[in-house]
């Protein structure tokens, strides 16, 4: 039961991964993805990246 209980809450920090990444105009299936496996330190990456801007052409 801890154990189902454990790989939600790790999907749910890869969701959350996901969305603070596309805030930052970055893609978010990526992060999601590195997410999967970095957990919580990718969480950490991503609040001190800076915000990309749009490269609009």
């Amino acid at each position: 039961m801890m154990n189902d209980d454990f790989f939600v809450g790790w999907g749910t920090l890869a969701l959350i991964n996901a969305g603070l990444a596309q805030g930052k105009n970055r893609t978010g299936l990526n992060w999601f993805l590195l997410s999967l496996f970095l957990g919580p330190l990718a969480t950490v990456i991503l609040l001190f990246t800076e915000k990309r801007e749009d490269s609009e052409v």
